[in-house]
Formats: structure tokens, C-alpha cells, sequence
């Protein structure tokens, strides 16, 4: 069974999912793991007639505690103040920050196909929703500090309250202790030396900690959420969810003061570029803007819904980890329509990438894609649509048009110049260093360019027959076309590559590098009893030997599957 039908396989009752985020700064791509496993969770639940609903929050009465990459002129003087009461960036069209920063987070969600039902904690605090989870955890402070030092070893003054006020004098939320509450007033100081990344003004008074004068820190935040919407599943990232950690804590509390069972979790672990971290603050990293307008949104659920959920996700924006991507889910796509033997898992993997169900579709080779929009000579799309063989449906184009966009982005933003694919003018200077093996190689293909149709699948089976002739490794002889045509060691598909250049301007360019004939035959030798034992193991269905004075014998050996494979021996 695959990850989340194993994780419901056993759930019936209605269910209430949540998730949220702080909106400080742009998203960065890892941010997106954890809507994506719980709209894989809401889907899969949906799919099994379950009655449920996906909830995902805006953080935005967290304090600013951080400033996004690039805005300290904008935003210092707002360290500590709630993220909603905070102007946005200069240029923008939003009415503060938070909306500013999720609004982007949530137009990629769109993009997705994930569909929660959106909140605002600003509405939820200020509408008085959280009014008597407040009162009771302010009336159990103690519990809540006992439970900080048992769980998670975090020390409180008895003083403290599990409460932040806006404070009345500076509007900071993030620089406010709360030391007492009767039952209607919460007693605070707003204190300079509070937190470390803001200052707060010194300001003591009492006001009511109810609708939306303040806010409960998160971990109890996250049980006031639980008990009002109420809460029966919501994963947290590993941080949260290791030992001791917030989620402990959360849960800890929850149980202690209000006798409930936490939510179902689903710990996942971190999404990861290029084995690093990200952060918005320090500009680390790729925001989940970025990502979607890279990758098309059906891979990039793909990228995050596939491996278990505690798995690190480490994605490398190489050609080949690119390469590796797009072929996967290709294979999956296929399987999916035409191999009746495709397992449940894969069927479930590709079902949960798709934004929504559709018929099948044609779909490009992603490295071809990005090979041919390098050739100013080519129209890719038009290109595309002939070796489809049949006009393009618009769902055919829709997704070839992401593909397209994924391979420009790419070369833009990641691609080096050693992946890039530029067809050569003329002979790459580092065809020099092509070995006699290699350059033997190429002269064979050249001459069997002559007689072979000129599609795909007959120039890849043409590469074999030239590599068998030579004789060379079949990576070795790849190699040595990349090297004359792009001057790279790799590339596309040959085959494919090849249908799209002009026949005489291949067969001339493999005939160019200088061939020393003497070399090749003895670079491509083995010894007569070598030969012979290849002989007898192989058992060929007919046998051509030709003489070369002064170098050897060639053997060509017709085996009965009907190739030509080709030895060369010393007289």
C-alpha cells in the first residue's frame, strides 16, 4: 500500500486536517512538503468516501522575528510587531506584509491543485474563536510550565504566562511578558530584553487578553487550534516532531489541560537543495514561486508526494538529476495507461501527482525538449508534433508548453555550460582527444548514415550496428557523436537527436576527425586466440574473414539474430 493509504487504511469517521504557515518572508520550496502530503492525505481520504475537510492557516499575528532576505531597510524598525499590523514592501499591492507573503505561497497552491479552506489567525483571534482556550491555559500556567521543564527541559520563571499582549504603547507582540492574569486582565511588561532580535519599549500595563488583544505562543497556539476547529490530523516538519520538541510539548499540554487526544501526526522530513537547508532570511535556497514557475506542477508534486514522508528529500538541479526526474515519472505516466501488470503503489503515485484527473496525453522527452529549443534552426513544438505523428491535442500542447518552459528556465537559471547542448558549427577542438577506437567508430557510422532511414529508432539501431563493427563500447561510441556534434560526453537520446539534423551534415562531420588506420587496428585487436575463443563461445550462423596486409584479419560474424559483430586479430 502506498504511504497514505496505509496511514488512513483504518479511518471512517469524519476527519478535520490542518496545516499552516507563517508568512515572514517568501516561501522557500521546502515549505510546500507539508501541504503536499496532506492534500495527498485529503485526497486519499476523499477517494475512500471519508467524510474531511483541509484547513490551512496564515500565521500572520506571529511577531516579525525575522527580516526576508534584501528588506532590512523596510522592515527593522518593525521587528516584534504582529506580521499582519506590518506595511508591506514598497511596491506592493497588499495591505501588509503577511498578505503580501502568502499571497504568493497560496497562488502556488492553486497551481497545485491544492484546495484547502483558507484562514487568517488575525480573524480567528479577533473573532474571539480562541477566547476560551485562552482563559483556560492562562488559569493553568503552572500546568504549561511544569510541562515545558518535563518535556522539553525549557525553564520558566513562575512569573511567566503562556501569553503575548499587543503591547498598547509600541504594538509589538514578540517583546511582551505576561506575569499574571485574575481571570479578566493580563498583567505584562513590554521588555527591551526579552528576545534578542527586537527591543521592546518598557511599556506595563493589564488589558484583556481576549479578542485579538494578544496571542497564545504556538505550541499552545497549536492546541487552541486542535480544540476549536477541532483538529484530527496534522503532520509537523522532523524539527518539530523529534523528542522533546514543540509537537511533544503541544500535545503534552493538550492532554494535562484539556483531557484531549492530540491529532493523528504524519512527521516529515526536510526538503532539501542541493543537500542544503533553506532559509528566507538569508536568502538561502529556492522559494516555492521559483519552483513552480521551473518545474511543471505535475512533476514537482510528483518530486514530494512519492517517497515516504520521512524521507529527506534531496533535489539537485543537474542535468541528470533533472533528466532522472522527468523519465521517472514519465515511465510512471506510461505504465499507468498501458502496462496492465503497473502495481497499486504506482498507480497511486501517479493518480496523487496529477493536479486533477486526465485522459492520457503524449508527452516529450524532457532532454530532447531542452536539446532543441538550443537549435535557433528548429521549431521544437512543430518538430515535437511531427514525431508524434498526429496533430497535437490542447492537452498535448498544454503540457508540452510546460515542458518547454521547464527546459528554458533551466538552462537560465542552473544549467552549466558544460550541460548546455549547442550543435557545433564545426569540429569541437576537443575532438583531439577522441581515442583511434573512437574516430574508427565514427567513420563506420558515417558510412552506414548513407542507407538508414532516417527516424529515431533506425539511427539508434544504426549506432549499435556501427559500435558492434568497430568494435567499440556502446558508451564509448555515444561519447564520441556527443563529443563531434555538441562537445559533450552526453546528451539526449542519439537516435532522437539525430532525426533532427540533417543527414549529410552528420555523415560529414562523424567523417571528419583525422583517422590513422594503423591505430585503430591496433587499439581494436585482440589476439588470434582471443578470437578464436570468441569464436566457439559465440557460435555465429556465418563467418566473413577479410586480410589487411601488414595489420591482420578482420572477422565480420553474422550471429542468428542477424548482427554483424566485428573482430580484428594479428596475421
Amino acid at each position: 500500500m502506498f504511504w497514505c493509504d496505509r496511514l488512513v487504511e483504518n479511518i471512517s469517521a469524519p476527519q478535520t486536517i490542518n496545516d499552516s504557515k507563517t508568512p515572514s518572508g517568501r516561501a522557500h520550496v521546502g515549505a510546500l512538503r507539508g501541504p503536499l502530503i496532506h492534500d495527498a492525505i485529503f485526497r486519499t481520504l476523499k477517494a475512500r468516501g471519508v467524510p474531511v475537510r483541509y484547513l490551512f492557516g496564515c500565521d500572520d499575528y506571529d511577531p516579525v522575528d525575522e527580516i526576508p532576505y534584501g528588506q532590512a531597510e523596510h522592515f527593522e524598525k518593525y521587528l516584534g510587531a504582529p506580521l499582519c499590523n506590518v506595511p508591506p514592501p514598497p511596491g506592493s499591492g497588499a495591505t501588509d506584509m503577511a498578505e503580501h507573503y502568502i499571497a504568493e505561497f497560496w497562488a502556488v497552491f492553486a497551481e497545485l491543485g491544492i484546495q484547502p479552506e483558507f484562514y487568517r489567525m488575525r480573524d480567528i483571534y479577533r473573532a474571539g474563536k480562541f477566547n476560551e482556550a485562552i482563559d483556560v491555559i492562562l488559569r493553568h500556567a503552572d500546568v504549561v510550565r511544569r510541562i515545558y521543564r518535563e518535556v522539553s527541559g525549557s525553564e520558566r520563571s513562575e512569573r511567566w504566562h503562556p501569553f503575548q499582549v499587543v503591547c498598547e504603547n509600541c504594538g509589538r507582540i514578540g517583546t511582551t511578558e505576561v506575569t499574571a492574569y485574575d481571570g479578566r486582565e493580563a498583567t505584562y511588561e513590554c521588555r527591551a530584553d526579552l528576545v534578542k532580535w527586537a527591543r521592546g519599549c518598557g511599556h506595563k500595563g493589564a488589558v484583556s487578553p481576549f479578542d485579538g488583544r494578544g496571542k497564545l505562543p504556538w505550541k499552545l497556539e497549536w492546541c487552541a487550534k486542535w480544540l476549536t476547529f477541532p483538529v484530527t490530523m496534522e503532520g509537523a516538519g522532523r524539527d518539530h516532531s523529534s523528542k522533546g520538541g514543540s509537537r511533544d510539548v503541544a500535545t503534552a499540554c493538550l492532554r494535562a489541560i484539556f483531557k484531549k487526544e492530540p491529532p493523528m501526526n504524519c512527521p516529515y522530513d526536510f526538503f532539501l537543495v542541493g543537500g542544503a537547508k533553506m532559509s528566507s532570511s538569508k536568502g538561502i535556497g529556492v522559494t516555492s514561486r521559483q519552483m513552480a514557475d521551473f518545474l511543471p506542477p505535475e512533476i514537482l508534486r510528483f518530486l514530494l508526494i512519492r517517497p515516504l514522508p520521512k524521507q529527506t528529500v534531496n533535489f539537485e538541479p543537474t542535468e541528470t538529476h533533472i533528466v532522472k526526474l522527468f523519465n521517472e515519472f514519465d515511465r510512471c505516466h506510461h505504465r499507468y495507461f498501458h502496462d496492465s501488470n503497473v502495481s497499486e503503489d504506482e498507480k497511486r503515485v501517479y493518480e496523487l501527482s496529477r493536479v486533477a484527473p486526465e485522459p492520457e496525453h503524449w508527452t516529450a522527452d524532457f532532454q530532447l525538449v531542452t536539446a532543441l529549443i538550443q537549435m535557433p534552426h528548429l521549431n521544437a513544438a512543430a518538430e515535437l508534433e511531427k514525431r508524434k505523428g498526429a496533430p497535437f491535442t490542447e492537452l498535448d500542447k498544454r503540457h508540452l508548453d510546460l515542458r518547454i518552459r521547464a527546459a528554458r528556465y533551466w538552462l537560465e537559471n542552473y544549467a552549466t555550460e558544460e550541460e548546455k547542448t549547442r550543435l557545433q558549427e564545426t569540429l569541437p577542438a576537443r575532438a583531439e582527444e577522441l581515442s583511434a577506437a573512437q574516430r574508427g567508430f565514427l567513420h563506420i557510422f558515417a558510412k552506414l548514415l548513407a542507407g538508414v532511414e532516417w527516424k529515431e529508432a533506425a539511427l539508434q539501431v544504426c549506432v549499435f550496428d556501427a559500435a558492434r563493427l568497430t568494435p567499440i563500447s556502446q558508451p564509448e561510441a555515444f561519447k564520441a557523436i556527443y563529443r563531434v556534434l555538441l562537445d559533450r560526453d552526453s546528451g539526449p537520446k542519439a537516435g532522437n537527436l539525430l532525426s533532427f539534423l540533417d543527414r549529410d551534415f552528420v555523415a560529414r562531420r562523424c567523417a571528419e576527425p583525422p583517422l590513422d588506420e594503423r591505430a585503430f587496428w591496433e587499439e581494436t585487436a585482440i589476439s588470434r586466440e582471443a578470437c578464436d575463443q570468441w569464436l566457439a563461445r559465440e557460435k555465429p550462423a556465418s563467418i566473413t574473414r577479410r586480410v589487411e596486409p601488414g595489420r591482420g584479419v578482420e572477422i565480420l560474424a553474422t550471429m542468428p539474430d542477424g548482427k554483424v559483430h566485428c573482430r580484428r586479430a594479428p596475421e
